[in-house]
């Protein structure tokens, strides 16, 4: 859940501080057409150059960002012996599904989390709670960490970047199409555009970009799944289950105010839109099922 709430966060910071540079430096008034109606092939390469730009700059100081708002402390030099195995556990994982080692961190909180993150598979942060350090054994540690790096070893940070640069994209398009229907229709504002256009535009935008997140959280819950067969191949299936099975006995611990949302969220209806992870029985239920289809 950490990933993928800190990249979305990121992404729409980024949308909205670029939309209100933009402004101030008066580019958009390029697309007010003096008092005509909308370019829209014009508008449709400025919300592509723009929207990809965001969501790749997102990616680009993913990992910053998450240490610093994690707290995440990468392990430079072992400091025990659970630490030593933990490094000696990513770096076997990582010759198997054939990547870089990535940079390993542990952040201060009691909840079982962990997240993986970064530009590329061969420069990426896998960072895991002191709280799952505590709770797990090293059996379902090896699994969560496997689970992690398999979201690494498969690109679904890429992956979501791409499809979070679509989904900017027509956030930008239809955001300022609404922002122009309002100054023109509405203010009746028939030259340029006037702060109607602004203020419209940037509200409409935050919405829409937390609507088009659901298109980014249903492919992460189905990235999940197939993280987790990863986690399975490289830890076991039964590992696999028992990690997921501790997960789902707990409820999340209060982490941290800008941390609040990125504990797991199983919730059904309406919430389950916005969740990054399908229940934690499904995906139980999803292993198991392979477990036994291999015999």
């Amino acid at each position: 859940m950490k990933r993928i709430f800190l990249f979305l966060m990121t992404n729409i910071a980024i949308l909205v501080l670029l939309s209100i540079t933009l402004s101030l430096l008066g580019v958009e008034g390029i697309l007010a057409e003096n008092g005509s109606d909308l370019d829209l092939n014009a508008l449709l390469i400025f919300s592509a150059v723009f929207g990809f730009g965001g969501a790749f700059i997102s990616l680009a100081i993913s990992k910053w960002m998450a240490k610093r708002m994690t707290g995440a402390v990468v392990i430079k030099s072992p400091n025990n012996n659970l630490e030593k195995w933990l490094i000696e556990t990513v770096e076997k994982q990582a010759k198997i599904v054939g990547i870089r080692m990535p940079e390993v961190a542990i952040f201060p909180s009691t909840s079982m989390n962990a997240f993986a993150t970064g530009a590329s598979k061969n420069k990426a942060l896998v960072a895991v709670s002191q709280g799952l350090l505590d709770s797990m054994n090293k059996n379902e540690i090896e699994a969560v960490v496997g689970h992690e790096m398999s979201h690494v070893a498969n690109g679904d940070m890429v992956t979501l970047t791409l499809i979070q640069g679509v989904v900017n994209t027509f956030v930008i398009f239809f955001s300022r199409v609404i922002g122009h229907f309002v100054d023109r229709v509405i203010l009746k504002n028939q030259r340029g555009h006037g702060i109607g256009y602004f203020v419209t535009t940037l509200f409409a935008q935050i919405v829409l970009s937390i609507l088009a997140s659901t298109i980014v959280m249903y492919v992460s819950r189905k990235r999940e799944f197939v993280a987790d067969t990863g986690g399975a191949d490289l830890a076991g299936h039964q590992n696999m289950i028992s990690a997921l099975k501790r997960l789902g006995q707990v409820e999340p611990q209060a982490l941290p105010e800008q941390m609040a949302a990125f504990g797991i969220n199983d919730k059904k209806g309406f919430a389950s839109w916005f969740s990054s992870h399908p229940p934690i029985e499904d995906r139980i239920a999803a292993l198991e099922a392979r477990a036994k289809a291999q015999g």
